[in-house]
C-alpha cells in the first residue's frame, strides 16, 4: 500500500489508516481485524484514551506489540471522564494532557507515541498553554509529534500560526466538503498534512447508497436531496468500481490529505476498504463532476 509523508515529519503513513474506535471490546474479534490490517500493508492505527474508558489502548496496544517499530501509533487526548463515567469534560490544560499522555503510554504497553493529537478544541482554550505540553512532551521524548483533531478553522489557524503540528484530523468527504473553503488550502500552503475521517458519510458513500439514508437526511442534505444525487454520483463516476473505492480517492484526489483513516467492524470490510484505496484515482475530470453534482458547504461557525 501507497505511503504518504506526514506534514514535516519523517512519519510515512499509508494512504489506508485504521479507525480503532469501532474494534469494540471482545479483543479477538478486534485482533483480527488489526491483523487483517497489518496484512493489507496498513501501517497507521488511529485511537484515543476516550474510546472504550481506554480499553480500545489497551487492546492496540498489544495487537500491535509485536510489529511497535514497524507501526504509526496515534492517540488523543483532552476529554476527561467523570469519575462514574456517565459523560466527560473538556480539559485542554497542560497539567492534564501530561497526566493523560503517562496513562496512554500504559494501556498502550509502549514508551512513545508517534502522533499525539489534541482530541477536539475552542478558540477559548489556553492554546499557548496547550502548545507548550506538547512542545514539552517531544522535547522528553515521550511523543514524537503532535497534531489536532479539529473541523473548526479559527483553531486550525490558531495551531498552523502557533505550533508546530504536523496534522489535523478533520471530517471530510464528497457530502461533507466544508474543509475546502479554508482548512484544506491553508494545510497545504503550511506544509501540514490532513487525515480524514467520515469518509463514506455514515455509509451513504458505500456500495449500500441509499440503504443507509434516513428520513433525517446528512449534515445540509435533505432526505430529498440524498435521493437525487446519490445515485446521480455512483451513475456518473461510479461506473465500473466500488462506490467506496470513489468515495475514498475522492479524499486522496486532494493534495492536502495525507492518510484515510476508516474504522472497521469486521475483517471483510478492512478488505474491502484496502481494495479500494488500492483502486484507480480519479481523473481531474472526475474530481470536477463530483464537485458539480454536489454542495460546497462551509462552515457557518468557528470562522
Amino acid at each position: 500500500m501507497k505511503k504518504r509523508k506526514l506534514g514535516h515529519s519523517d512519519l510515512y503513513v499509508t494512504e489506508l489508516g485504521l479507525g480503532c474506535m469501532s474494534l469494540g471490546t471482545d479483543e479477538r474479534h478486534a485482533q483480527s481485524i488489526i491483523e487483517a490490517a497489518l496484512e493489507e500493508g496498513i501501517n497507521y492505527f488511529d485511537t484515543a484514551d476516550l474510546y472504550d474508558f481506554g480499553v480500545n489502548e489497551e487492546i492496540v496496544g498489544k495487537a500491535l506489540k509485536n510489529v511497535r517499530e514497524h507501526v504509526i501509533i496515534a492517540t488523543k487526548a483532552g476529554n476527561r471522564w467523570n469519575q462514574d463515567r456517565s459523560g466527560w469534560t473538556w480539559d485542554p490544560s497542560k497539567a492534564y494532557i501530561k497526566e493523560a499522555v503517562k496513562q496512554s503510554l500504559k494501556r498502550l504497553g509502549t514508551d512513545y507515541i508517534d502522533l499525539y493529537q489534541l482530541h477536539g478544541g475552542t478558540i477559548d482554550d489556553p492554546i499557548d498553554e496547550t502548545i507548550g505540553a506538547f512542545e514539552e512532551l517531544v522535547s522528553e521524548g515521550v511523543i514524537r509529534y503532535y497534531g489536532i483533531s479539529s473541523i473548526r478553522p479559527n483553531v486550525i489557524r490558531e495551531y498552523v500560526a502557533k505550533s508546530h503540528i504536523i496534522s489535523v484530523m478533520m471530517q471530510y468527504s464528497i457530502l461533507d466538503r466544508r474543509p475546502e473553503e479554508v482548512a484544506l488550502p491553508l494545510l497545504a500552503e503550511h506544509g501540514v498534512s490532513v487525515v480524514t475521517r467520515g469518509s463514506l458519510a455514515k455509509g451513504l458513500l458505500s456500495d449500500r447508497v441509499l440503504d443507509k439514508a434516513t428520513g433525517k437526511g446528512y449534515l445540509d442534505y435533505s432526505y430529498e436531496e440524498l435521493l437525487n444525487v446519490l445515485p446521480r454520483l455512483k451513475e456518473s463516476v461510479g461506473a465500473g468500481r466500488s462506490f467506496t473505492e470513489v468515495a475514498l480517492q475522492y479524499n486522496l484526489a486532494n493534495p492536502a490529505v495525507a492518510s484515510v483513516v476508516a474504522g472497521a467492524s469486521s475483517v471483510e470490510q478492512i478488505r474491502s476498504n484496502a481494495t479500494a484505496v488500492r483502486g484507480r484515482a480519479l481523473t481531474d475530470e472526475e474530481v470536477a463532476l463530483i464537485k458539480e453534482l454536489t454542495k460546497a458547504s462551509v462552515y457557518g461557525e468557528h470562522r
